[in-house]
């Protein structure tokens, strides 16, 4: 790959050949086409979406109140800082942004939409990948060929969420509803409305639903840690009038960033202080009658699972002034007229809302191989986080389960830029990371033990206890490795020319 291509924009055939095809028109393929351009202007890429708008999940979920539950200076781009006011933004405010950065980037033109990826088969005979993808209501598949592969599809199944087997469900006589698949024309003004469960959606639904709602009722099985934070960073918006947007961004985001790590690591070294203070913080905002311990008192530690933020305690509000409560029991079943709690008690709804998780899925499901060998993504390791063992010229970016997101996929682009200068400068045409280090362990490639992890992280790649393969949820370090480490590394083998044969020897320079 050369940094000089003549850039060959996709055109309207069925077939297309670019130096980089990225799959998912999310918040990190949008991302990785940006730092492509800005980087790296003479490679040609090409963008495959399954829908037919971008934005990923923010197009996808359109339930009310659909917000950010990462602050936006740290959840939007280093290099295009967030100028709206709310720091914990809406839904369609991100989506915004990210048309934003379509335009000003000048990747409309890039984008392939209703092209579902369903295959990718890497050729070392060739040194490129092909790529195979579905349109949808159509039996017509379209085929791309492209050097390097970059997978931007995030780690959750866009086809369905996932919902439990609810005993008499059938008999319910009012409308049941998943998140993820939020009908248009609901309409659930003065109705009685129970969300079932306790986590980041379930939080952003019921202070929304609240307002126009009969009454909400967040029934959970168990509490989740509940942290209130200002829609609005008032520092950030003066900043912003003294310094302007860019000055202010930096100073903003690494404000953020170290804010929210220090409470990521006092959670992890002194839990018993940190259950506390967001117990604590809880009970200032609710009424002095409210039984706290029952209902926002959870049993793991803090961090064990992801922190579910609450912009200006919209969701206290809503309880303190009755439009909404909390019933913490287990569900023996559906009624015709609402839920029956095994505590015997009845619950009334017109509506009921499972927010009952995710389902996690690598890399939107597709199905990769090499040289005509399945690769299973659970049966590779993660290097460095961004690629795959045994899989040649493949990147990824997956982000932060403890911090925003798009720190990482920043992070993970530039390194990939990197990468791909380096073996510009070398003459090389394929990398691969190789693990054959035996003291390396396989451990899953995130610790959370939220359910929704649990039920899906054995299908992802597996994390490495040492060395390039340990997954690091720590910014700091991987700025380290990512933007100020070098790119040769011992794990990865380039070669130049075609592939090695197994007696051959690799070029001077080569990481071995």
């Amino acid at each position: 790959m050369t940094n000089t291509t003549t850039s060959r924009a996709p055109s309207g055939d069925a077939h297309a050949d670019v130096d980089v095809l990225i799959i998912g028109a999310g918040i990190s393929g949008i991302g990785a086409a940006s730092h492509l351009k800005a980087r790296r202007p003479g490679t040609s890429f090409a963008i495959l979406e399954g829908r037919d708008s971008i934005g990923g999940t923010w197009d996808l979920f359109r339930y009310p109140g659909i917000r950010s539950d990462s602050d936006m200076p740290t959840f939007g781009y280093g290099f295009k800082p967030w100028a709206h006011r709310k720091s914990i933004a809406d839904g369609h405010l991100i989506l915004d942004y990210l048309r934003q950065t379509v335009a000003e980037y000048g990747l409309a033109r890039h984008i392939r939409f209703g092209h579902r990826v369903v295959s990718a088969e890497f050729s070392s005979a060739k040194g490129r990948w092909t790529v195979t993808a579905q349109q949808p209501g159509s039996r017509k598949r379209a085929k791309f060929t492209a050097r390097f592969l970059f997978l931007g599809t995030g780690m959750y199944d866009h086809d369905a969420g996932f919902t439990p087997r609810f005993t008499g469900i059938e008999d319910f006589g009012g409308t049941v509803i998943h998140p993820q698949h939020w009908p248009e024309d609901l309409d659930h003004t003065g109705k009685r409305v129970i969300v079932i469960g306790s986590g980041a959606t379930a939080i952003t639904l019921i202070p929304s639903m609240a307002r126009t709602a009969g009454h909400v009722t967040m029934l959970q099985r168990s509490p989740s840690y509940v942290f209130s934070v200002p829609a609005h960073d008032a520092m950030a918006h003066t900043l912003r009038k003294v310094l302007g947007h860019k000055r202010a961004h930096r100073i903003v985001r690494r404000k953020n960033i170290m804010f929210t790590r220090a409470v990521y690591k006092a959670s992890r070294r002194m839990p018993k202080l940190m259950r506390g203070l967001l117990i604590a913080n809880v009970r200032r905002q609710l009424p002095r009658h409210f039984d706290v311990e029952t209902h926002f008192t959870p049993r793991y530690a803090p961090w064990d699972q992801r922190l579910c933020v609450v912009p200006d305690g919209d969701l206290f509000k809503a309880i303190s002034a009755g439009r909404a409560s909390v019933v913490t029991d287990h569900i023996d079943r559906f009624t015709e007229s609402g839920i029956r709690l095994t505590s015997g008690q009845e619950l009334p709804a017109d509506v009921i809302v499972t927010a009952t998780g995710l389902t996690m899925s690598p890399f939107g499901k597709i199905r990769l191989s090499v040289d005509g060998r399945e690769t299973k993504p659970s049966d590779t390791m993660a290097y460095k986080a961004m690629m795959l063992s045994g899989v040649p010229n493949l990147a990824f970016a997956l982000g932060y389960t403890n911090l925003s997101w798009t720190l990482k996929v920043d992070l993970v682009c530039e390194h990939f830029c990197r990468l791909l200068d380096h073996m510009d400068a070398h003459g090389y045409d394929t990398v691969e990371p190789v693990l054959d280090d035996p003291a390396v362990t396989r451990v899953p490639y995130m610790d959370l033990n939220s359910n929704y992890v649990l039920r899906g992280i054995g299908e992802f790649p597996r994390a490495g206890t040492s060395g390039p393969w340990t997954v690091e949820m720590a910014y700091e370090r991987d700025v380290e490795r990512l933007r100020e480490g070098p790119v040769e590394d011992g794990a990865l083998r380039f070669t130049a020319g075609g592939p090695v044969s197994s007696g051959s020897q690799p070029r001077p320079g080569a990481a071995r």
